[in-house]
């Protein structure tokens, strides 16, 4: 069992155990009762026991939204936006646990957390949140505390400074939180990408591609702490052209890179221990043109978890 480790034990073995057993195995020693009590451990044991028919795709197909089981697609249902808002005004900013945090772009920018699912909606904006989303300049991930309080993270750059909110859904207020200083990312050469939840830690990336030279940073927020972190791109990524996507593994980040030196490659890196470690490269692989892409979209839909 030492060999294993802790972590490796309550992750991949105790979430697919009955829930008798895990309530045998809370009276087992102290830090398995502690770490099997949890809000995280709880929603992983979830997904893994949980029925497979309960869990949904939500997709967008010809502008209209659809929830499918998993593993019966024949029970498709069309569902609407609260106030029958058309998904062209809709921009989703993050997911996280089956809640979607979206701007309504129809009514003033609004910020919205929606459970697809149950149809229940929460307008997040209000008098403190006064101004309004940028699909352009603002970003954002949902996340819990260590209470096991839902909180959305809303970072905005804005007049050269970057600006970042805690939204409490316990409380259901805003609060203001300390940002990076010293750091220009608020000027509107740097973009923002999609945010990527991992090990307690929300991970962007800020982009400079406007002028030379051009910049690439990951910025790390520990939902613990509430604070950032810059970390650095693996080295291959700061010389040759690329194209980067990030995953989470086993609470572990990890980015796959799409790069041309001179030939195409593909490498899935790891991040641990403050060092980029590469996993594994694929070879022979294939660039898909425009029309082969477009076919294999109208025939699989455009599908998200």
């Amino acid at each position: 069992m030492e060999k294993l480790g802790f972590a490796m034990i309550v992750d991949e073995i105790f979430t697919r155990l009955p829930t008798k057993a895990i309530g045998r195995l809370k009276c087992f020693s102290k830090d398995f009762r502690n770490e099997l009590s949890t809000h995280m451990f709880k929603m992983m044991h979830s997904c893994r026991i949980g029925n497979s028919l309960h869990k949904k795709f939500l997709s967008l197909q010809d502008m209209s939204f659809f929830v499918d089981n998993v593993l019966d697609g024949v029970t498709s249902k069309t569902i609407t936006f609260p106030d029958n808002v058309h998904p062209t005004f809709l921009h989703i900013l993050a997911s996280f646990n089956g809640l979607l945090l979206v701007c309504n772009e129809q009514t003033c920018c609004q910020l919205i957390l929606w459970n697809p699912t149950t149809r229940r909606h929460k307008l997040l904006s209000d008098s403190y949140f006064g101004y309004w989303y940028d699909q352009n300049c603002d970003t954002g991930g949902m996340y819990f505390d260590e209470t096991n309080d839902l909180k959305v993270l809303h970072i905005k750059c804005s007049w050269n400074v970057v600006t970042a909110h805690v939204y409490s859904r316990r409380r259901e207020t805003w609060r203001k939180i300390d940002f990076l200083s010293g750091t220009n990312f608020g000027t509107h050469v740097y973009s923002w990408s999609p945010r990527i939840y991992s090990g307690k830690t929300i991970y962007f990336v800020f982009s400079q591609k406007w002028c030379p030279p051009l910049e690439n940073y990951i910025v790390a927020f520990d939902v613990i702490f509430e604070t950032y972190r810059i970390l650095r791109f693996p080295e291959s990524m700061e010389v040759n052209p690329w194209q980067g996507h990030f995953l989470s593994i086993a609470k572990k980040l990890h980015l796959i890179v799409v790069g041309m030196s001179p030939e195409l490659t593909d490498d899935l890196l790891k991040f641990e221990d403050e060092v980029w470690i590469k996993v594994f490269s694929i070879n022979s692989t294939h660039i898909s043109d425009y029309e082969e892409r477009r076919e294999w979209t109208n025939n699989h839909g455009c599908k998200s978890r």
